[in-house]
């Protein structure tokens, strides 16, 4: 089992930023595929971004990339999404999620474990 808490939401303007943070528990992090996902009020979820256990490969929805970074800081057991240049049309909870085994990092499918969520609300 691996537990997964997502911390850093808030509310903040249009063009601003924030860091999501994903504190993991239960499992080597180092062994673990980690990624974020989002969900807005009536839309699917939806992959946002994903690293390898090394951080060597790292996969960004088109709509985040240039924006958003995703990061992982094995030593501790912590991954982290910087959101920068914040669009009202981010908002939505965003989810840590941790993949055992997974080569592949864009579909929730791919994951074993998720977070509660975290609420991002950026206002126009």
């Amino acid at each position: 089992q691996v537990q997964l808490v997502e911390s850093g939401g808030g509310l903040v303007q249009a063009g601003g930023s924030l860091r999501l943070s994903c504190a993991a528990s239960g499992r080597l992090f180092s062994s673990l595929t980690m990624g974020w996902f989002r969900q807005a009020p009536g839309k699917e979820r939806e992959f946002v971004a994903g690293i390898s256990w090394s951080g060597g490969t790292i996969y960004y929805a088109d709509s985040v990339k240039g924006r958003f970074t995703i990061s992982r800081d094995n030593a501790k057991n912590m991954a982290y999404l910087q959101m920068n240049s914040l669009k009202p049309e981010d908002t939505a909870v965003y989810y840590c999620a941790a993949s055992l085994g997974g080569s592949h990092y864009t579909t929730a499918i791919e994951y074993d474990y998720w977070g509660q969520g975290t609420q991002v609300t950026v206002s126009s």
